[in-house]
Order: C-alpha cells, then sequence, then structure tokens
C-alpha cells in the first residue's frame, strides 16, 4: 500500500490498464479516450500563466540584463548544436536499416484527404514571419491560444520592466510570486489525475490502432525506438556525464514525469512540474525559466530523429531516389523546420508536411503512410524531447554558473531531500514549507533547506 502512494507506480498502472483495455476491449478504449483529452486541458490551461510567472519573476532578481541576454544565447547555441545531432543520427540510422526498402508503393494511389489539415497548417505558417509569429497581435490572445514562444516573449519583457523599475515595483513582483505559488498548488492537485489521463490515451492509442499497425510499420516502429533509446544513453548520456551528473540517476529522479509522457504522448502535461523539480535539484529559476519554455519550441530532439528518419523512410517506400547532397538539402531544411513546434502530439507531423513541400523531391502523399503509427511513434519521441530538455537546463546551468552541482548530487543520490519535497507541496518561492522533525534533521544547503536522511532508518 506504500508503494502504491507513489505518482508513478499510480501512472504505471494506468498506463498498463490502459493497454489491456484498449487490446481486450478497443472500443471501450477509443470511449475513454477524453480522460487523457481532459487532463491534458487541464494542464495546459495553466502552463502559459506558469511560464509568466515564473520568466517574468526570475528575471526581475537577476543581478543585471546583461546575463539575461547571456544565458538566451548559451541556450541557442546548445540547442542548435544538440538537435543537428539527432538530425544527423536519424539521416545515418536511416540510411543503414533501410526501413522503407520494399515496398514499392505509387504516391499516386495513396489518399491524401487526411493531410488537408497539415497542409492547412504549413501554408498559414508560410504566410507570416518568424517575427510575426514569436510577437502576438495581443498579450491575451497568445495566453488564450496557449502560444508558448508569445507568452515567453511577454513574460521576457515584463520581467526586465519589473527589474528597471526598481523597489517601485517590489508589491507587483510579490503578487506575481504568491500567484505563481497558488498556480503551482492547482497543478499538484491536476497532477492526482495523471494516472486516470495516462489509461485513458493508452487505451484509446492501443484501441484505435491496434497490433495490426504495429505490425505493418514494425521495422519503423523497431528502429525509431531504439534509434531513440539510444540517443538518451549515449548523446544525452555522455552531457550528463560532462556536466557532472549521472544519467540514471537524472531517469530516476524524472521517472514521474517519464510515465506521465509516455502515456499522454505530449510533454506540456509535465511542464510545470519539470520546472519544479529542476529548480528543486539546484537549478537557477532564472535559468530554468528562460531554457526549458524555449526548449519545448527549439529543442525537440526526439522530433529532429524523427523528421530525418521519417522523410527517408518515404523516399526509401515510394522509389524516391535521394542523392548525397539532396539528403544534405534536406538536412538543411530540417535544421529550420524542426523548431518551432509547441511539444504537443501532431506538431511534428506539421513539420514533416513542411519540410516535404520544401524539399520538393520526396512525395508528401507519402506523410499518408505513418499517419497510422504516429501516435505510437509519438511517445518515444516526447520522452527524448522531456528528457533531452531536462539535460538541456542543467547545462546552461552549469555553463552559467547557476547550479549547485553538489545540491544536484546529493538531490539525486538520495542523501538530501527538498523540504517542500517531503510535504509534496511544490512552491515557486524562496522559503520551504512543511515540519522539518517529521522526516529527519534538517540541514540548510545553499539558498533552501533541505532534509538530512535519518541514518537510522528510511524517511
Amino acid at each position: 500500500m506504500r508503494l502504491l502512494k507513489h505518482l508513478y507506480v499510480q501512472v504505471l498502472i494506468g498506463l498498463v490498464a490502459g493497454i489491456l483495455v484498449g487490446y481486450f476491449a478497443p472500443a471501450f478504449g477509443i470511449e475513454v479516450k477524453p480522460l487523457g483529452d481532459t487532463f491534458i486541458r487541464l494542464i495546459k490551461m495553466l502552463i502559459t500563466l506558469v511560464i509568466f510567472c515564473t520568466v517574468s519573476i526570475g528575471i526581475a532578481k537577476m543581478e543585471s540584463l546583461k546575463s539575461v541576454g547571456r544565458v538566451g544565447m548559451k541556450t541557442i547555441l546548445y540547442f542548435e548544436a544538440v538537435t543537428t545531432v539527432a538530425l544527423v543520427i536519424g539521416l545515418v540510422v536511416a540510411n543503414l536499416v533501410h526501413p522503407g526498402a520494399g515496398l514499392n508503393i505509387d504516391p499516386k494511389t495513396l489518399d491524401t484527404h487526411s493531410l488537408s489539415q497539415y497542409v492547412a497548417e504549413v501554408h498559414t505558417a508560410a504566410n507570416s514571419s518568424f517575427l510575426e509569429e514569436i510577437v502576438p497581435n495581443s498579450v491575451v490572445g497568445a495566453f488564450a491560444r496557449g502560444n508558448l514562444l508569445q507568452v515567453l516573449m511577454f513574460s521576457v519583457l515584463f520581467g526586465i520592466a519589473l527589474s528597471m523599475m526598481g523597489r517601485r515595483s517590489q508589491f507587483l513582483a510579490t503578487t506575481v510570486e504568491q500567484f505563481g505559488e497558488v498556480l503551482m498548488r492547482i497543478v499538484e492537485m491536476i497532477m492526482k489525475l495523471a494516472p486516470l489521463g495516462a489509461f485513458g490515451a493508452m487505451a484509446f492509442t492501443v484501441g484505435r490502432y491496434g497490433i495490426g499497425t504495429l505490425q505493418q510499420l514494425g521495422l519503423l516502429i523497431v528502429c525509431f525506438y531504439i534509434t531513440s533509446i539510444l540517443f538518451i544513453v549515449l548523446v544525452l548520456g555522455t552531457i550528463c556525464r560532462c556536466v557532472g551528473v549521472g544519467l540514471w540517476p537524472m531517469l530516476k529522479y524524472l521517472r514521474e514525469e517519464i510515465f506521465i509522457v509516455l502515456g499522454t504522448s505530449t510533454t506540456e502535461s509535465v511542464l510545470p512540474r519539470l520546472m519544479v523539480k529542476l529548480e528543486r535539484l539546484g537549478c537557477s529559476r532564472t535559468v530554468v525559466g528562460l531554457v526549458l519554455p524555449t526548449g519545448y519550441s527549439f529543442n525537440l530532439d526526439g522530433a529532429a530523429i524523427y523528421l530525418t528518419m521519417t522523410s527517408l523512410f518515404i523516399a526509401q517506400a515510394t522509389n524516391t531516389h535521394l542523392s548525397l547532397w539532396q539528403q544534405i538539402g534536406l538536412l538543411a531544411i530540417l535544421m529550420l523546420t524542426s523548431k518551432g513546434g509547441a511539444g504537443v502530439a501532431g506538431a511534428a507531423l506539421v513539420a514533416l508536411t513542411a519540410t516535404l513541400s520544401s524539399h520538393n523531391i520526396i512525395p508528401v502523399a507519402g506523410i499518408t503512410l505513418i499517419l497510422g503509427i504516429d501516435r505510437i511513434l509519438n511517445e518515444i519521441r516526447a520522452i527524448v524531447n522531456l528528457i533531452g530538455n531536462a539535460v538541456a537546463t542543467l547545462v546552461v546551468a552549469r555553463w552559467e554558473g547557476a547550479l549547485d552541482l553538489v545540491r544536484a548530487r546529493a538531490v539525486l543520490a538520495g542523501e538530501f531531500v527538498p523540504q517542500d519535497e517531503v510535504e509534496d507541496e511544490p512552491t515557486l518561492g524562496d522559503q520551504p514549507v512543511g515540519d522539518p522533525s517529521r522526516a529527519g534533521m534538517a540541514h540548510h544547503y545553499g539558498n533552501e533547506s533541505v532534509i538530512l536522511k535519518s541514518a537510522s532508518g528510511p524517511r
């Protein structure tokens, strides 16, 4: 019973139950889809407000505005480097394995009716520039549509304005900070529904697409999953070692978020919770607030692997030969189109449609071949995106000197537990909550209070 109190165990049970229901009762599995959708909507209704409070207060408390630009520059450099590596890895693996070879599909025979929504989104994006996409027509509209990039831009400007006003903005800054703490309490309440959300989403996926879809395009699915796992272990694991932390302790620390993303197929479902956990780990709030939301649009490692691999899969399946220079051209296009996703299911399909439309060699109609398995591919794709952004935050924080590495190692090793985690009440503020006597001996570590595990037994 004590084990069942852990959220990751509850989510895992929901995932297993969803798979069983989707397999043995597919019709019912499709009907419970609103459970997953509602859970995601509950989280999404708070994401933009959480980002606004976190980013604006973090910038307002920075020593100088120059550091904001410095963090932003380091973040973009890291994002571009790692996503390019992911794109190249997907390209190389697809050339070695040839997952689409032998299908011999004529693009003229494919039904492109299901692509209309993605083509429409690409057409809309093509008619607007990058600046028009990042600058909202109205602040309220950006929050209402949940556009993370536009909200992030306004939050940065708001934080800079608070910083420039100095003491005169103290009351407003305190109000915004306390509002952010209230939002995080709401997030904590919503997360109790995560097992139901994971159950509904997984039951729908298995019930809707079934085992037959897995068998039909099994090689692509297996190839993509193995490549994604190797990317996490080899690339992100190496980066973690350079930062000074272990990959496995990091994955264990984020296990609840990983299981939730596995069930819901979207990283947005854990964004507020992930921000709190990275702060607990010893990352500066400002770095977390700037890097993590930006990464949801510009650091999609899983989507990068997906885009190159599926592009070559379609080319191989339709017998479209690509020379080395044509593949390099495809890579160059993907370096642009792989950016700007919102971290939700379906964003990668829009990027893929935009890529093939721009490349004008691989038939766009071939996307219909992977529509049926996109949801299955999106599960591991979202997990790679999640882990990649968590690692990116650690990298930039360490690069900026804003990571308490000793604290991070202690928390990952289980030697120290943030006091607010003992109470299971995350907060955006600097002051811990809870009663230290409930878990052991209190010990001040950095700017926060943490709990020293008792040597006589478990907490």
